[in-house]
């Protein structure tokens, strides 16, 4: 059995449908659940439905909502034309979907309040309203198939907006679908990135959780495979819209995976990587507008034996912060007081560079940062350095790659560098340069090891 993902690229109309269809019943000699997303630029339009909403702006949000109505139907219309009992129920749910929208929506208005639980229900709809409109273009197209709620299945914590998965929840919830499912069906659809508590209030895994919810699903049925399907033939040396001349990447480790979704790159989501490895599950990242493609095949750690440098990723707009104390020489507890204050505001720090009287430190949300700034304060100098951009070297046995250092910094010696941080971990050089260098620098990197 295997897990296939479709991001909202893969599924944005009848033509990229069409194409999800055709990879599924090449597949078709074995068990597939399928995962779709919203279609693309759903779940943007929805956050400004919501937001309009939460202002009092019903009239804006209305017609929000009208225009993605429209487009759920045209693409029903184009995908099932000459099946009129699967296109009526399709329009229906469709229509039946925007209404109950529509209903939320005037509510949070008239409130002008928005609660994350409100927030996660309205998200909720973009997933909905896509897998109901491709389950039924499947079922016309001969697929053997069976619709499943997402919220059904994947359990999360009380997070709304981010839940934390339930494992032996949703464990348990998979297999019971699958055995069941299966006996009748070849292809299960279902949602990705909606959620529920155990007592079924909606909540979501967080922007492109998708790829978690893939990831679970694959685990909690112990897949031979999980795809990742997407609009770039797997995962490249670099983001191909900062530099021109990426390639992609043939197989890596998981670990190599998981360090390039952490430190920035977007082709998978941080926290998918976690449910494979726990499973030693392959996943597969793959093109799904040039299928034929080979994509790039994630292995566990002890089938990868390539070293050295595999790929660069960054994250855009970080911040620095410095932290300067006396009290720090000889005393114990400096850094535990200090991470104490992070922990509280629920910020998680990137990169950590130390000295004797001295720590800086990045992270990718100034959330809170006022708040940070000021206990620290009370007990160090501190200052904030923002428009910066962390780069990532990420490979294997980098610490063993002998002159690695020497070709990193002479390839970007034009630009300054504010930090570098080495040593926590075997597959990753990072450092801190000035976001306005960004691209030069990652060009300079790129063309340097991958040209």
């Amino acid at each position: 059995m295997i897990v296939m993902k479709f991001g909202g690229t893969s599924v944005r109309d009848k033509e990229a449908v069409e194409r999800l269809i055709k990879i599924v019943c090449k597949n078709s000699s074995q068990k597939i659940v399928v995962v779709v997303s919203a279609l693309s630029g759903v779940t943007d339009t929805l956050t400004m439905i919501a937001q309009h909403a939460a202002k009092g702006q019903v009239e804006e949000a209305i017609n929000l909502t009208n225009g993605l109505e429209q487009r759920h139907l045209k693409m029903a219309e184009e995908l099932l034309t000459g099946e009129g009992l699967l296109l009526k129920e399709a329009t229906e749910t469709v229509k039946q979907l925007f209404a109950k929208l529509n209903e939320i929506v005037r509510v949070i208005s008239l409130l002008e309040e928005l609660s994350d639980m409100s927030f996660a229900k309205i998200l909720s709809y973009g997933e909905l309203l896509s897998s109901g409109i491709i389950f039924r273009a499947m079922l016309k197209s001969g697929l053997s198939c069976a619709f499943a709620d997402a919220r059904n299945i994947i359990i999360t914590d009380g997070k709304y907006l981010k839940g934390e998965p339930q494992t032996d929840l949703i464990c348990r919830n998979v297999q019971e679908l699958l055995e069941r499912e299966f006996l009748t069906n070849d292809v299960v659809i279902t949602q990705g990135f909606i959620s529920a508590t155990a007592e079924g209030v909606g909540t979501t895994l967080g922007r492109g959780g998708s790829d978690y919810t893939a990831a679970l699903i694959g685990m909690a049925a112990n897949a031979s495979e999980i795809q990742i399907w997407k609009d770039v033939d797997g995962v490249h040396t670099t983001d191909p819209k900062k530099v021109k001349k990426t390639r992609s990447i043939p197989v890596m480790s998981f670990n190599e995976a998981a360090e390039l979704s952490f430190f920035g790159a977007k082709v998978l989501h941080p926290a998918t990587i976690q449910p494979a490895i726990e499973k030693n599950i392959p996943v597969r990242v793959l093109n799904s507008m040039q299928p034929e493609k080979q994509g790039t095949l994630i292995l566990k750690d002890e089938l990868v034996h390539e070293n050295g440098v595999k790929a660069i990723s960054f994250k855009e707009n970080i911040t620095v912060i410095n932290i300067y104390s006396m009290k720090m020489l000889n005393a114990f507890g400096f850094l535990t007081r200090l991470f104490e204050v992070f922990g509280k505001y629920g910020i998680s720090v990137d990169l950590i560079s130390t000295s004797e009287v001295n720590v800086s430190l990045t992270v990718d949300s100034e959330r809170s940062l006022d708040g940070i700034v000021a206990e620290l304060s009370q007990f160090a100098i501190v200052s904030v350095n923002s428009n910066k951009s962390q780069v990532s070297i990420v490979g294997k046995n980098l610490k063993e790659t002998t002159g690695l250092a020497k070709r990193i910094f002479s390839a970007v010696s034009d630009y300054n560098i504010t930090m570098i941080s080495q040593g926590a971990s075997d597959i990753n050089i990072s450092f801190v340069v000035n976001r306005s260098d960004l691209t030069p620098v990652v060009s300079s990197l790129h063309k340097e090891f991958f040209e």
